[in-house]
C-alpha cells in the first residue's frame, strides 16, 4: 500500500495523452458540397443594385423633383360629334306640337282627394327598437284554417278505414264459420279467469323460489338454475299479459 505522500511523487513525469482516432469523413461529403454550391450565385434572383450615380456637380436643386404637368388644353369627349344636343335652358322657348288645356294641378288634387287610402302592409316587430318584418311569411297568420278542405277527413284515411273494416268483417266471418264447424272453441269468462289465476300463482311460486337463491352464482348449476327461473317468469308474464289484454279467446280442438 502506498501512502498519500510519497517521495516518488516529487519526480516529474511526462503527461501521457492517448492518440486521437481519425476524424470521421462521410463518403457523400463531396456530393453534398457540389449540390449545395452548384447552380447558386450571389444576387442571382434580383441581381445587384444598378443605380446611376449622379455627378457631384449636379446636386439636388429646389423643386427639381416636382412633377412636370403638360400644358392645359380644353377637354373634349371622344364622341363629342355624335352626342345629343344639351337640354334647353330656361330662356330657350322650344317649339311645342300640341298644347293641352288640362289643368294638371287641379286634376291631381281631385284624384288624391277621391282616392282610397292604401292600407299599411301587415308587419310585426320583433325587437325593442321596432324592427319590422312581413307578417304573411312569419307563420303567425292562420292560413291553413282558411283552406277549402280544412276540417275534412283526407281520402287516404277514409280508404284505410274502409279497408280495416272490410278486413275485420272477413276475419269475423272466418272465425264464426270455424266456430260453427267446431274447429275452434271460445273460452268462457270463468275459464279465462281460472287460467289467469293459475298463471299468476305459478309466477308467485317461481318468484318465491327465485328470491331464495344465493346472491353469489359462482357455480354453473346455480347460474343455470337462475337463468331457467328467469326464463320461466318471463314466459308467464307474457301469457298473463296476453290473457289480460284479450277478452275473447278462441282455442282449437
Amino acid at each position: 500500500m502506498q501512502a498519500n505522500e510519497s517521495i516518488y511523487n516529487l519526480i516529474s513525469r511526462e503527461e501521457y495523452r492517448p492518440p486521437k482516432d481519425a476524424r470521421y469523413k462521410s463518403q457523400f461529403r463531396s456530393t453534398v458540397k457540389m449540390e449545395t454550391t452548384s447552380n447558386k450565385a450571389s444576387h442571382k434572383t434580383m441581381g445587384p443594385a444598378k443605380v446611376k450615380t449622379d455627378d457631384p456637380r449636379e446636386f439636388l436643386k429646389k423643386r427639381s423633383k416636382e412633377p412636370q404637368h403638360p400644358p392645359k388644353s380644353d377637354f373634349k369627349y371622344p364622341d363629342d360629334d355624335t352626342r345629343r344636343p344639351p337640354v334647353p335652358t330656361q330662356e330657350d322657348k322650344p317649339l311645342m306640337g300640341i298644347k293641352s288645356t288640362k289643368n294638371f294641378i287641379t286634376t291631381n288634387a281631385v284624384e288624391n282627394i277621391m282616392s282610397v287610402p292604401k292600407k299599411p302592409a301587415p308587419n310585426f316587430a320583433d325587437t325593442k327598437k321596432g324592427d319590422t318584418h312581413p307578417l304573411d311569411i312569419s307563420g303567425l297568420v292562420p292560413k291553413y284554417i282558411k283552406k277549402k278542405d280544412f276540417g275534412e277527413v283526407p281520402d287516404y284515411l277514409t280508404r284505410r278505414k274502409q279497408e280495416v273494416m272490410r278486413a275485420q268483417e272477413e276475419y269475423d266471418a272466418y272465425v264464426a264459420e270455424h266456430y260453427k264447424r267446431g274447429a275452434m272453441q271460445k273460452l268462457t269468462e270463468q275459464e279465462r279467469q281460472l287460467i289467469l289465476n293459475g298463471l299468476k300463482k305459478n309466477w308467485e311460486a317461481i318468484h318465491h323460489q327465485y328470491q331464495g337463491l344465493s346472491v353469489v352464482t359462482d357455480t354453473a348449476p346455480k347460474k343455470a338454475r337462475k337463468e331457467r327461473m328467469e326464463a320461466e317468469m318471463k314466459q308467464l308474464e307474457r301469457d298473463i299479459e296476453l290473457l289480460e289484454k284479450h277478452m275473447t279467446i278462441y282455442i282449437g280442438n
